[in-house]
């Protein structure tokens, strides 16, 4: 048998242990097919291995992270570029009510929740080199035809097909990270994948007052300019992303077989898996995601950040430019500093929780800071601290997204599992972008009451709250496996059974 456990006594002993505290030496990873993957290292020495480790993970990030940025940038500039359009003129030219120009924002995250879930599925089933660039280059040719519409009805058929192309990339490329490091590595890597959100909100300000200026070029006013120009640039980066997107580690064409093998094994050591056909799909998986609370209880955690994303994103440009009076450019430059800023601390909270395994404790203590910046905005009039408090929601909305990505995914064994639970929860979380899209209204400025108090709620009842009870849970459960109180879920079983339970086995400790 594969699996060591530990003896009842020895869990006994260890029963007021952390799971932080845990040697994870005194648990021989469980994973049936590592006895028959070779050390391509062995005979090392443990520095001269560690050296070969660091050069295999910078190789890795240099070949991953900076594209798969750049193409979460340019589907987060897309989707949220239409709250720059709006201070440009497109509801007015569109001659749209408030209603409708909401409506619009809300029809992209209906196409975008409703096929989000069965993406990660597609995604595993076909290639991750033909997938996501085919994706990218559909939904740059629906941001480029918003720039051609004439009317709400054009832009509504424009804003469904849109969240219907975006709905693979988020989901798919966290899973696709996730099945290339270790769950020790893997949050510092979704902070700097997920940072291109913040840049984008920062960048598409800059980005808008710019291209703005070419109001009247072509016929065509500076909003619709906005759109034609972005989604051009999209569809150029997709069609690049042919080669340069990857496959999955034991298909990647970057990698000699040696370090292949080496990413492999690595990932078994962890008690992961990063091979594509490691199984084939049954409906099991789903029902063992669907049957599993930290889907759920992830679903909400992630609810909480990700409605109040949208909300922020969506409207930020229009709520400085009531705020502060100011005109419409440079309303675009002041939705800058605040991104830049989030931008800044998803890196070092994705770090911090890395080094220290605390993803709960960091999630509930970021969102502390959101929580101040809206009750901010809810409790004054001075434009300046409403302008700090815009801020603060920045900087505890933002690097809350990615570390609950990656404090799910710690936490979640078995690829398809893993895939699907990613795909609800995100799904789950983009569907409350529905929510968002309604809850800023004309009729509220200057201080937007309704709009700043349901985010508000979002961050402490979801966001805040269910990082609480999830963190109290697993903590809960971790004591229990280290006390031998599952032990019972192997008897009687062989490796390769034991293997498929995924993050049920007993030596499974979950991420707190």
């Amino acid at each position: 048998m594969a699996m060591k456990n530990l003896k009842s006594g020895e869990r006994r002993a260890r029963e007021n242990v952390t799971a932080d505290d845990f040697d994870p030496e005194m648990v021989k990873p469980s994973v049936a097919h590592l006895q028959t993957l070779d050390d391509p290292d062995d005979g090392e020495s443990e520095e001269e291995k560690a050296k070969i480790d660091r050069q295999l993970l910078w190789k890795l990030d240099m070949h991953l992270i900076p594209w798969l940025s750049l193409l979460y940038l340019a589907s987060f500039l897309d989707r949220t570029n239409i709250g720059n359009a709006k201070l440009e003129g497109l509801q007015q030219a569109l001659r749209m009510t408030d209603s409708q120009y909401n409506a619009s924002l809300t029809l992209f995250f209906l196409s975008y929740s409703i096929f989000e879930p069965l993406t990660n599925v597609l995604l595993k089933r076909t290639r991750p080199r033909i997938f996501i660039p085919t994706i990218i280059i559909i939904w740059g040719i629906c941001m480029t035809t918003m720039g051609l519409v004439h009317n709400f009805a054009g832009l509504m058929a424009a804003r469904w097909f849109l969240g219907l192309a975006e709905a693979g990339l988020f989901p798919g490329v966290s899973y696709f990270l996730s099945c290339w490091y270790k769950r020790s590595e893997f949050g510092i890597r979704m902070a700097i994948f997920f940072s291109a959100a913040a840049l984008a909100g920062s960048f598409g300000g800059l980005l808008a007052a710019a291209i703005a200026k070419m109001n009247g070029i072509g016929g065509k006013d500076g909003w619709a300019w906005i759109f034609i120009l972005e989604g051009l640039a999209t569809v150029v980066i997709g069609v690049f992303s042919f080669w340069l997107v990857y496959d999955f580690p034991d298909q990647a064409t970057f990698l000699s077989d040696v370090e292949r093998d080496r990413v492999i094994r690595r990932l078994a050591l962890d008690q992961q898996s990063g091979v594509a056909h490691e199984h084939t799909w049954n409906s099991s998986y789903l029902w063992a995601s669907l049957t599993d609370s930290k889907t759920w209880l992830g679903a909400v955690i992630y609810m909480g950040a990700d409605g109040a994303l949208y909300a922020f994103s969506l409207f930020v440009p229009s709520i400085i430019k009531e705020l502060l009076g100011y005109t419409s450019t440079r309303a675009q430059l002041l939705s800058v500093p605040p991104y830049a800023a989030a931008a800044i601390l998803t890196v070092s909270i994705g770090y911090i929780a890395d080094r220290t395994s605390q993803r709960g404790l960091c999630n509930i203590f970021v969102s502390v800071l959101g929580i101040i910046g809206f009750s901010m905005l809810l409790g004054t009039d001075s434009a300046g601290v409403k302008y700090a408090g815009v801020f603060l929601g920045a900087l505890g909305i933002y690097p809350c997204i990615a570390n609950t990505i990656s404090w799910v995914s710690n936490n979640v064994e078995g690829v398809y599992k893993r895939g699907v639970t990613l795909g609800i929860m995100i799904g789950w979380g983009n569907l409350n972008g529905m929510v968002s899209s309604n809850i800023y209204r004309s009729a509220d400025a200057p201080n937007f009451y309704p709009g700043h108090g349901t985010v508000l709620a979002y961050l402490t009842l979801f966001l805040f709250g269910g990082s609480i009870i999830q963190y109290c849970l697993l903590r809960r459960e971790n004591r229990k496996r280290q006390r031998g109180e599952r032990d019972h879920r192997i008897r009687g079983l062989t490796a390769e059974e034991i293997e498929q339970l995924g993050d049920q086995r007993p030596d499974f400790l979950y991420t707190t």
